[in-house]
C-alpha cells in the first residue's frame, strides 16, 4: 500500500502551527524555543509536551504530549491511537518485527489482522520502511498516529516482557500437564527456584504496575489446561490482559507467593497472605492476596487496596447530603451497633474505614477485629483473625472488650456467636460497627434473627442499617445525551413518584474510558434508621416487608430509587442501576 509522505515534523515547523491554532503566543516562541532545545535528541512534540505549557486561547487546556498527539492525527487526517496495554496482544505486536526495527523509526505494532497490521507511528513523514514490512509479513500496513513518549514507553515494555515470557517458557518447569486433583496434589513440591528466575521477576512487576496504572481492584491468575489467563477487575468488571504458556503462569503464582511471605510448596489447600508495595506514584499500596487449588492448578487472586480508594469523603462516595447526615449521626452514637450490609465488592470497607477514620480522634478509643486486616491503618488499633489459634470473631471481641475501647469494628457477623458478642459488647456501652451479607437493609434485621439474636436485643441495641452497591460512572468525555421514555422511566422508578427528568444520557466510549462509556465508581445507598416504629415492628415479629414500607414512610430511599437521582443527574445509567440494586418484588 502506498502511504503520503508528510512534510517533515521539526520544533519549528510545530511551533508554527501551534501558533497559527492560536495555542502559543508570539510573545512565548523564544522562551518556549530555548527551553526545548535542552533536549535535542527528543521528539519536537515531546519537547514542547514536557513544558506543561497551557493553551493561550484557552488557559486551562494543557499543551501535554498527547494534546499535540491527538490535535496532528486530525490535522494530518489520520486515525489518533491511544495505546491500552490491557488491549494489546503483547506476543503477537513483538513478533511483526525486531526491537531494533521498531526502536530505528519509532513505531510499534499495535494489532495484527488476518491481512492487515496496524502500526502506530508519531514520524509520518518517515514511511520508507513500510514498504519493505508489507514485503516480509506479506500483508497491508495501516498507520496511526500515536504520543511519541507512549510509544518508546511501551515498545521496550513490550518487547521486554515478551522477551522475558520467551525465555521464562523455554524453561522446563516440569510437566504442566495436569487433568484432576489428585495428580496437581502430586506437583505440591516444585517452584520456589522458578519463581526466583529473573524472566518471572520482570513479568511479575509488570503484572502488578499495569494492575496500579490500570486502577484494577483485583489480579486474577487462572490456570487453564494449556495457558493461564491474567484478568484485572476494573471498575467492577473483568478484562482479559494476557495468556502465558501454563509453566510460566505457574512460576509467576509462586513468585507472587514468595513476595506474600507464603507457602511455596504448599499447593494442596487455599493460602493467604498479603504484599505491601508502591505505584507508580511512590504511594504505598496493600495486595491482599489469596490462592486456591484447582483441577488445572493453583488459581490467584490479589486484592489491591489503595488509601486514597479506602480512606474517601463522603462525598466523593457518591452519598447524598441527607443519607451522609444520617449516617454520621449513627456513627457519632456513644453506644449501639450500626450494620452496614451489600454483596462482595460493593464498597462496605471503604464505607467502614471512612466512617471509622472519622470517628478516630485522640479521644477515643478504635479497634478493629478483621478477617484479614484490609489496610493497616495507624489511628486504628487493629486484630487479626486467626482460626488456627483460635482466634475468632467471638473470642476477639472477647479480648477487645478488655482493651478499654470506645468503638470496636467486627469485619463480619457470620454466625449466631458472633452476633451475641456483638450485642453484649453494645450493651456494656461501645459502639460497634459491622458489615453482613444481605440484599438490603430491612432483611439484614431478618437475618439477624435468623441466627438467633432475640428481637428485643436488636431493640436495644440496633441503631440503623446502611445497604450499598457500586454503580459505574458515565465517561465525562464521550456519554450522550438522549431523550428519556417516560414508559420506561415510570417502569423503573415504580411504584414511587418521581418527575422524568429532562435529559439523560448514554455510554459511548472513548480512548479515556477504553470504549466502555464508563469510568470509575460511586455508591447507592440504602439507609434504615432503627426508630420507634421499627422496634415496634420487630417486637411483634413483622416480615421485612412491613419493615421496609415503615422504613419507606419514615424517608427510607430505596437502592434503586437512589441510582434514580444518578441517572437524573446525568452520572449513570438505568441498565447500570438494575445490574446491580436488588430486584422489586413484582419483577
Amino acid at each position: 500500500m502506498n502511504q503520503i509522505q508528510q512534510p517533515k515534523l521539526t520544533l519549528e515547523s510545530l511551533l508554527q502551527q501551534l501558533m497559527e491554532a492560536d495555542f502559543i503566543d508570539k510573545n512565548q516562541l523564544a522562551e518556549i524555543r530555548l527551553k526545548a532545545n535542552r533536549h535535542p535528541d527528543a521528539h519536537p512534540i515531546t519537547q514542547i509536551g514536557t513544558l506543561e505549557l497551557l493553551t493561550h486561547s484557552k488557559p486551562f487546556l494543557k499543551i501535554s504530549g498527547e494534546f499535540i498527539s491527538e490535535w496532528q492525527a486530525e490535522l494530518l487526517g489520520m486515525k489518533y491511537f491511544r495505546i491500552d496495554p490491557l488491549k494489546v496482544d503483547v506476543d503477537a505486536i513483538a513478533a511483526v518485527m525486531s526491537l531494533k526495527f521498531a526502536q530505528r523509526h519509532n513505531i510499534l505494532s499495535v494489532r495484527e489482522d488476518a491481512d492487515s497490521i496496524t502500526v502506530a507511528t508519531s514520524r509520518p513523514d518517515d514511511v520508507e520502511w513500510v514498504s519493505g514490512l508489507e514485503h516480509v509479513t506479506q500483508k497491508t500496513i495501516k498507520l496511526v498516529f500515536a504520543d511519541p513518549d507512549s510509544i518508546r514507553r511501551y515498545t521496550k515494555e513490550f518487547y521486554s516482557i515478551s522477551s522475558s515470557v520467551k525465555n521464562a517458557s523455554q524453561t522446563d518447569f516440569g510437566d504442566s500437564s495436569v487433568s484432576n486433583l489428585e495428580q496437581l496434589v502430586e506437583l505440591g513440591k516444585t517452584g520456589e527456584h522458578d519463581a526466583n528466575d529473573q524472566h518471572i521477576i520482570r513479568v511479575v512487576d509488570w503484572i502488578l504496575s499495569y494492575a496500579f496504572e490500570q486502577r484494577a481492584s483485583d489480579v486474577h491468575i487462572e490456570p487453564r489446561r494449556d495457558v493461564g489467563k491474567i484478568r484485572f477487575r476494573i471498575d467492577g468488571v473483568l478484562h482479559n490482559v494476557h495468556e502465558l504458556p501454563i509453566s510460566v503462569i505457574k512460576a509467576v503464582i509462586s513468585r507472587l507467593k514468595i513476595l506474600g511471605r507464603m507457602d511455596v510448596a504448599e499447593k494442596r489447600r487455599p493460602l493467604d497472605g498479603r504484599i505491601k508495595t508502591k505505584n507508580l506514584d511512590g504511594d504505598e499500596i496493600e495486595l491482599r492476596l489469596s490462592t486456591m487449588p484447582t483441577a488445572f492448578g493453583e488459581k490467584f487472586v490479589g486484592r489491591i487496596f489503595d488509601p486514597t480508594v479506602l480512606l474517601q469523603d463522603f462525598n466523593k462516595l457518591g452519598m447524598e447530603d441527607s443519607d451522609r447526615q444520617k449516617w454520621q449521626t449513627l456513627i457519632k452514637q456513644p453506644t449501639g451497633i450500626v450494620l452496614v450490609t451489600g454483596p462482595t465488592g460493593s464498597g462496605k470497607t471503604t464505607t467502614l474505614y471512612t466512617s471509622l477514620k472519622l470517628m478516630a480522634t485522640e479521644a477515643v478509643n478504635v479497634c478493629t477485629l478483621e478477617d484479614p486486616i484490609e489496610m493497616v491503618e495507624p489511628s486504628f488499633n487493629q486484630m487479626q483473625v486467626n482460626h488456627d489459634i483460635g482466634v475468632d470473631f467471638a473470642s476477639g471481641i472477647r479480648s477487645l472488650l478488655r482493651q478499654d475501647p470506645d468503638i470496636i469494628m467486627v469485619g463480619e457477623i457470620r454466625d449466631s456467636e458472633t452476633a451475641e458478642m456483638a450485642v453484649q459488647a453494645a450493651l456494656t456501652g461501645h459502639l460497634v460497627i459491622s458489615t453482613l451479607h444481605t440484599n438490603d437493609a430491612p432483611l439484614a434485621i431478618t437475618r439477624l434473627l435468623e441466627i438467633g439474636v432475640p428481637g428485643y436485643l436488636i431493640n436495644a441495641t440496633l441503631l440503623g442499617v446502611m445497604a450499598q452497591r457500586l454503580v459505574r460512572i458515565l465517561c465525562t468525555h464521550c456519554k450522550e445525551e438522549v431523550k428519556v421514555d417516560e414508559t420506561e422511566w415510570n417502569n423503573f422508578v415504580m411504584p414511587f413518584d418521581i418527575a422524568v427528568p429532562k435529559h439523560i444520557f448514554k455510554p459511548v466510549g472513548c480512548l479515556e474510558c477504553r470504549n466502555s462509556g464508563y469510568q470509575g465508581r460511586a455508591g447507592l445507598y440504602e439507609l434504615l434508621m432503627v426508630n420507634k416504629s421499627i422496634r415496634q415492628l420487630i417486637r411483634d415479629g413483622a416480615d421485612a416487608n412491613d419493615i421496609r414500607q415503615t422504613g419507606l414512610d419514615n424517608g427510607m430511599r430505596q437502592l434503586r430509587i437512589s441510582g434514580a437521582l444518578k441517572v437524573a443527574e446525568g452520572l449513570t445509567t438505568i441498565d447500570e442501576v438494575l445490574r446491580v440494586a436488588p430486584p422489586r418484588e413484582d419483577d
